[in-house]
């Protein structure tokens, strides 16, 4: 590969060094909703032998033999306990999950992934070709948000225990994976699969204790606090507020990664055109990694800053891969990594280094052909750039449903409609299953009330800002008193103390990773 190759193909040809950076947006995302990020990681962490593909092909095999047994009025298969007609009103039925509007003509098995079995045939980003595994996302920030690899793989195995379904489920999930079970065809069987060792990414150790903003640091915190609180309520009701995290986890990390790499782009542009180069590793660390960022705020209008930020993201993609393949092209190609602070220094004085002979080469002017190139791209009108701003939309914003009547199915949306209207604008707005979800994680291993300030903080980690002053008068506030969630206090700030949710058997153990 080279320079010339690069600007053929810039989003497929990306530097060596840059495809194996942890920092690297990888996978990248598109279409996923909350139940998609699920049954992706059911897939990911427990059925090694599927693949994304195979899912939706699964889903109409099933629905086929279902059919076919209902018109011969035969048994359900070995080890199932219902019979055809009844196992047929629960996936159509009972745990039919709604499809999108632009969906309602089309036929296909799509429910509720309340137990690990329902991913083998339902949950797939698309209906075909080859979908993206939205379960390594979630992988790669269990990864980035422990402190090595040993907490990482044992942070998976715990998560996998606990979506695992055992005796301590309800009835209910246990029927439902018995059924599943007997109804899968294949050689799938739910056991670990443990993170490869090609695909562990996690943090130097002096940049994971010194980045102060990781939403994926915060990911795996919650994680903990609701594997804790699993047995204070049924399974479909902790499915659902795991979906709520995992939507706003994955989200935030993407829009993470976007602001990392408009800050590397920086530092990298600023030694190509005025020699300026960090230091040391604290000042490139600072530059580098964001502080305490602003993503949306909480009755704002959401998705144009998420656009600005693809975009920024996507303008340094380029940057970052020209200037590495400019480096190859002058012979003087750069050996060492783009994983830490560390290496972004050692990256600039390398630049530094060879910046006369990069502008000799063009380089500068390499970059901005390239972009002029990608224009459509940049501005998110089709390639990464929509496929990600897809991925936001649907991740975070409230289901829109082909039936009307079932539009209050999602409840576990950060954006929702300000308006009816198709084209009206997505604000920020809880529902309240997400609001259960993060006041739970907020008081995790708390004894009792605390401030409303500790909401703020909680989805401050996540890059979403509020006013703690402005709850009590805000949407946020009407949800905290209409599910019990806070007490009046004079003396609070605010006036409001944070209730917990629920009432776990024993006390949550704090995070390895704090």
């Amino acid at each position: 590969m080279s320079l010339a190759d690069f600007k053929q193909t810039p989003w497929r040809s990306s530097h060596p060094i840059y495809q194996t950076s942890i920092l690297s947006m990888t996978p990248a995302p598109e279409y996923a909703n909350s139940e998609v990020l699920l049954a992706s990681l059911y897939r990911a962490i427990g059925f090694s032998s599927a693949n994304e593909g195979s899912v939706p092909q699964a889903g109409r095999d099933l629905d086929k033999r279902i059919q076919k047994l209902r018109e011969k009025s035969q048994q359900p298969p070995t080890g199932g306990i219902v019979g055809v007609e009844t196992w047929n009103t629960v996936l159509h039925g009972i745990l039919e999950s709604p499809k999108l509007p632009n969906q309602s003509t089309n036929r296909f098995l799509q429910v509720t992934p309340i137990v690990p079995g329902t991913g083998l045939f339902s949950g797939a980003a698309r209906l075909r070709g080859n979908p993206w595994n939205a379960g390594k996302l979630i992988r790669r920030m269990v990864c980035l948000g422990s402190k090595d690899q040993e907490s990482a793989q044992k942070l998976w195995k715990s998560l996998f225990a606990a979506l695992s379904v055992t005796e301590t489920d309800d009835v209910f999930a246990r029927w439902l994976e018995q059924e599943t079970s007997s109804w899968n065809q294949g050689p799938n069987v739910w056991t670990l699969a443990p993170i490869p060792d090609e695909d562990m990414a996690t943090l130097e150790s002096s940049d994971f204790l010194g980045i102060t903003f990781l939403p994926a640091r915060r990911f795996t915190k919650d994680l903990h606090s609701l594997m804790q609180a699993k047995d204070a309520m049924t399974r479909r009701q902790w499915t659902s507020l795991l979906e709520a995290v995992l939507r706003l986890a994955a989200v935030s990390h993407t829009t993470w990664l976007c602001d990392v790499h408009t800050r590397i782009w920086g530092c990298l542009s600023a030694a190509l055109n005025d020699g300026t180069i960090p230091s040391n590793e604290l000042e490139a660390r600072s530059a580098v990694f964001p502080e305490s960022p602003q993503y949306m705020a909480y009755g704002g209008k959401a998705l144009l800053g998420l656009k600005d930020q693809v975009s920024s993201y996507l303008n340094a993609r380029l940057g970052i891969n020209a200037l590495l393949w400019s480096l190859d092209q002058v012979g003087a190609p750069y050996k060492g990594q783009l994983s830490s602070s560390n290496d972004m220094v050692e990256l600039c004085r390398h630049i530094g280094v060879h910046r006369a002979a990069l502008i000799r080469a063009g380089t500068l002017e390499a970059i901005a052909d390239i972009r002029e190139q990608e224009t459509r791209a940049r501005l998110c009108k089709k390639g990464i750039g929509a496929n990600l701003m897809e991925f936001a939309r649907h991740g975070l914003g409230q289901r829109r449903t082909a039936v009307p009547l079932l539009r209050g199915y999602d409840q576990g949306f950060i954006l929702k409609q300000k308006g009816s209207s198709p084209s009206s604008p997505w604000i920020v707005s809880l529902g309240p299953v997400a609001v259960l979800a993060l006041v739970h994680c907020a008081l995790a291993g708390m004894g009792g009330p605390r401030s409303i300030q500790r909401l703020g903080q909680q989805l401050a980690a996540y890059g979403v800002t509020v006013d703690k002053h402005d709850i009590a008068r805000n949407d946020l506030g009407h949800q905290l008193r209409m599910l019990g969630l806070v007490l009046d206090s004079p003396d609070a700030e605010s006036g409001m103390l944070l209730l917990p949710p629920f009432h776990t058997s024993q006390a949550l153990q704090g995070s390895e990773n704090e």
